[in-house]
């Protein structure tokens, strides 16, 4: 072989997209235990063996799914100040409450697995906290955030919040407490701490 093709056939995007969609449906139908690479393969209309070549686990293919949906469904956005930008980030972010079991078995699976849970902390966790570092980053710049204020921390304050709820669901996890939380941040942002 030449070249930097890999060997056996090349992913078919179509059938990759039919996968990543039917994993999502399949988790949203019948919670991440009851979630199987066979219950994935009918529903895609595509072979177990497919599945396997292109993702080593379960897991591995709802982390897809979720990575994509995350991209597709929840901007970036750069309106000028930190209010407004956290604001419509958050509130996108909590909007995606249908995303729970999703985000609850890829949590329990990286507790339980430790190579996926490099795989999840890489590619999800950290990739979530890089954008909101962005936001955050942006306006520390132009002056919005105390020099003395901690940006990790303030991640660290939003993401918690944010899995506290997802995992106990002891508290709405809906766009109006995304508003809520971007507005407390944003008070604690401005804030110098003695």
């Amino acid at each position: 072989m030449t070249g930097d093709r890999q060997p056996g056939r090349p992913r078919s995007e179509a059938v990759r997209q039919a996968i990543l969609a039917a994993a999502a449906d399949e988790l949203t139908e019948k919670g991440y235990a009851a979630l199987t690479v066979e219950g994935i393969a009918a529903r895609a209309g595509a072979g177990k063996q497919t599945i396997y070549r292109w993702w080593p686990s379960k897991a591995d293919v709802v982390l897809d799914a979720l990575l994509e949906a995350a991209a597709s469904r929840i901007s970036i956005p750069d309106n000028g100040t930190l209010r407004a930008d956290l604001t419509a980030f958050l509130a996108a972010t909590f909007r995606q409450r249908s995303q729970r079991p999703i985000l609850v078995g890829l949590m329990a699976e990286a507790l339980l697995d430790p190579v996926f849970a490099q795989q999840f902390r890489d590619r999800f966790l950290f990739g979530r906290r890089a954008a909101l570092r962005g936001i955050l980053d942006r306006a520390a710049q132009r002056g919005e955030i105390s020099a003395d204020v901690r940006i990790e921390l303030l991640i660290d304050v939003v993401y918690g919040v944010l899995w506290y709820r997802l995992l106990l669901d002891h508290a709405p996890l809906s766009e109006a407490a995304g508003r809520e939380l971007a507005a407390l941040v944003v008070r604690a942002a401005g804030q110098q701490v003695s």
